[in-house]
């Protein structure tokens, strides 16, 4: 899913600031098919920003009318003559926004680091360990950031932050166990949304030597496999450890995308006494390595049993996650 640039973005949502309320309620149903329900206008915009795969897909709705899209150009100084139909019109904005983006790059010879679009690093050799401890940092303040109890979001959260066939695999273990497979953006970013925003959880990640481990492929696959604590309100719940799979985004500079996640989540009541310490990865590079190979053969018997080493080098692990 390419999403939208930063002056797409920011075109779209003055455009969109155009609409009444109605269509733009309306038009935040359309494209996340009812499954986000809205608090108010501004988060509407929001999730039609965070949900829409292009400019073009979201200008086209029926919902964003040929005036207004005509308004919002004459308002950026855009002249184009009145009887153009809204299909010129679209392209008259796309191009608009294309020219603020290279102007944009041609001010900023170097890449700005921004955590919203995972654009940590400026050297051509990458620190694994720091892309990890920055990568981490932000994913997790940005989902705890949609846990209602601490207030407006931060920042967006929504599938652009994933690769479109990003796969989850969700297994936790509490008064019950269960282990589940999600595929696509929209519905990974969605489950892990839930975890906060519906059951009110909050993760906090153990990023010192114990808890953040990094390593890459030889193909480009940076993974990152981080341990820490599951609260609710003022209870620690349990513990986590999670796996990451990070690929740079080839046509956006210095960014990464999330291309598979592993989340393992431990009650409290399922920790032998005592062990509830500081949390640590329990996985090894060698183990990242062996996920990743994992990944890849999924569908093959060789794969199913490099899941099981990986995932069952964890104390206490179970062989079936």
């Amino acid at each position: 899913m390419p999403g939208l640039s930063k002056p797409e973005i920011q075109g779209c949502r003055d455009l969109l600031g155009l609409l009444d309320n109605d269509d733009i309620m309306a038009l935040c149903d359309t494209i996340t098919n009812r499954l986000v329900q809205p608090e108010d206008r501004q988060d509407a915009i929001r999730a039609i920003l965070a949900y829409s795969q292009s400019v073009e897909e979201l200008l086209r709705r029926k919902k964003v009318h040929r005036d207004v899209i005509f308004k919002y150009l004459a308002s950026q100084e855009v002249i184009v003559p009145p009887a153009t139909e809204k299909h010129g019109l679209i392209q008259h904005a796309k191009d608009y926004w294309e020219k603020q983006l290279h102007l944009k790059l041609r001010e900023t010879p170097e890449p700005v680091k921004t955590s919203e679009d995972i654009r940590f690093f400026q050297q051509e050799k990458l620190d694994f360990r720091r892309l990890g401890e920055e990568f981490c940092r932000w994913f997790f303040a940005l989902l705890n950031s949609q846990n209602p109890f601490l207030g407006p979001p931060q920042s967006e959260w929504g599938p652009q932050h994933f690769w479109h066939d990003v796969r989850l695999r969700f297994y936790y273990k509490t008064s019950e166990q269960n282990m589940t497979n999600f595929q696509g953006a929209e519905i990974v970013s969605l489950r892990l949304l839930s975890l906060v925003k519906e059951e009110y959880l909050f993760l906090s990640p153990n990023l010192d030597s114990h808890g953040l481990k990094c390593t890459s492929s030889a193909h480009g696959l940076v993974m990152v496999g981080v341990a820490g604590t599951v609260h609710r309100g003022d209870t620690c719940l349990g513990i986590f450890e999670q796996i990451f799979g990070l690929i740079r985004c080839p046509f956006v500079e210095n960014t990464w995308k999330i291309k598979f996640v592993n989340l393992r989540i431990i009650g409290e009541t399922s920790v032998a006494p005592g062990t509830l310490g500081k949390p640590s990865i329990t996985f090894e590079p060698s183990d990242l390595e062996a996920f990743h190979n994992a990944v890849t053969f999924l569908r093959t018997s060789e794969g199913q049993r490099n899941v099981r080493q990986a995932l069952g080098s964890a104390p206490g692990g179970d062989p079936d996650m």
